[in-house]
């Protein structure tokens, strides 16, 4: 458990506005005193900062029995349903939020980076349940429920001794993405520069350059918006990891180009089913030999296209009633992430649930973007759907040029890439996958837990 681990003298967490040392742990507390306050509780986290949120996380690990970890860009609306559902009975928010009112708890505690003496021995009591949100659905998210063993059961604790390791993360740490690197930091003995969604690209990159961040992981947007960034030559880093979209051949190819000291890992993950795979050999994809290994520490199978996970790093259930049940009577989670053979390696073409339905035939977005972004003045697009009373829908790229390209893209310039970009796609793609149009636009929504914004 966190708690047992979490007295680490050398290590510290740094967001834009304060910094702790987790050796300061030791004596005191971040939650004013009422540790014990929340003993045995259901506790909300929901700070606004980051650094609040972790120190909170660490504090109540063996303590609280359940942590429900609530992200800043969960809409309030949905608030008092997710409570109900985790049986919260207490909150922790941080002085930068407005402590909300959620029928029937009373308990409210406010946690800071200011440390008052703690205020009890934190004997451990409780086995403590992780409830982590989904993200990509409307409405409200489903919560799924994981415990330590399951969350930190793809992290090896073997850093070599002497090794100055610093990590960071583009993710926010109450999704599971980021949720894995701030583990990835405290169990390793690691400290940590976290992000702010109220941060620019480019002052996250200057700070956590200033830090000397050696490890640092996003998703694949993440990586196309820093690479875009004057700044991101600002750190430089030993170990670069991608999750949570399609990682395509160009990305890996430009990351290894800009930072070419740096191992370029990327890696299979999901809230329900936890990490998957890493793949540290430069390549998009994953080797088709990682599937059908009976007995292995992640059993992994394709059924219908659809990727399938077995392992202890499942989560064990999602929380109320929803009819969709976590995994299958053999227990295998269906991620929706759907993959393509191709010789002896598989392909993420994107996910079931984003089918683009063209008269009858199937177009998975993610796999016209991957085609769209080998084109050299193309830094990252967003294929989407446009209604059409023929076909009932047209395919439509958006489309972000390289800040180098943009003398190009004069008036006289702009029909002529655009071109460019649609005879790159006749060229690789079956006709009606091919874009009825290709805009030019200056930047891509992308959502709080970092993917590109489709919906």
């Amino acid at each position: 458990m966190l708690s047992a681990e979490k007295y680490l003298s050398g290590c510290s967490l740094n967001g834009p506005d304060a910094s702790v040392s987790l050796g300061d742990l030791a004596w005191g507390s971040s939650l004013g005193g009422r540790l014990e306050e929340l003993r045995g509780r259901s506790v909300l986290v929901a700070t606004r900062d980051q650094l609040t949120a972790g120190l909170a996380l660490i504090e109540l690990d063996g303590i609280a029995r359940r942590l429900v970890l609530c992200p800043s860009d969960l809409p309030l609306e949905f608030l008092p349903s997710v409570a109900a559902t985790a049986g919260v009975d207490a909150i922790v928010a941080d002085e930068a939020t407005s402590k909300p009112c959620i029928p029937g708890v009373r308990s409210s505690v406010t946690c800071s980076p200011k440390f008052t003496r703690a205020d009890s021995d934190r004997n451990e009591t409780a086995k403590t349940e992780w409830i982590l949100l989904t993200s990509g659905t409307t409405g409200v998210p489903k919560m799924a429920l994981h415990t330590m063993a399951s969350l930190a059961g793809a992290i090896k604790r073997d850093n070599p001794p002497g090794d100055s390791v610093v990590w960071s993360t583009f993710y926010d740490i109450r999704r599971y993405g980021g949720l894995q690197i701030f583990l990835r930091a405290l169990l390793g003995g690691a400290s940590m520069v976290l992000s702010s969604a109220d941060e620019a690209t480019g002052d996250f990159l200057t700070r956590a350059g200033q830090h000397g961040v050696t490890n640092i992981s996003g998703t694949p947007s993440h990586w196309r918006r820093a690479l875009m960034s004057p700044f991101a030559h600002r750190i430089r880093p030993r170990y670069v990891r991608l999750s949570g979209e399609i990682v395509d051949q160009v990305i890996l190819d430009s990351l290894r180009a800009f930072y070419p000291d740096a191992k370029i890992v990327h890696a299979f993950a999901s809230t329900e089913a936890g990490v998957g795979f890493d793949v540290s050999d430069g390549l998009a994809g994953f080797p088709a030999s990682l599937l059908g290994k009976r007995g292995a520490e992640v059993e992994m199978k394709v059924e219908e296209g659809s990727l399938r996970i077995r392992s202890a790093r499942n989560a064990a259930s999602y929380l109320g009633s929803s009819a969709e049940t976590l995994a299958s009577d053999d227990g295998f989670i269906d991620t929706h992430d759907m993959v393509e053979l191709r010789g002896d390696r598989y392909y993420f073409i994107g996910r079931k649930d984003g089918i683009i339905n063209v008269g009858g035939l199937k177009v998975h977005p993610e796999e016209v973007e991957a085609v769209i972004n080998r084109h050299p003045s193309v830094q990252m697009s967003l294929v989407r759907r446009r209604n059409n009373p023929i076909t009932g829908a047209l395919v439509i790229a958006d489309v972000v040029v390289k800040s180098d390209s943009c003398p190009r893209v004069t008036e006289a310039g702009t029909q002529r890439l655009k071109s460019e970009i649609l005879e790159t796609c006749r060229r690789t793609l079956a006709p009606y996958k091919v874009p009825a149009m290709v805009r030019l636009v200056s930047s891509l929504e992308v959502t709080a837990s970092g993917k590109l914004a489709r919906r």
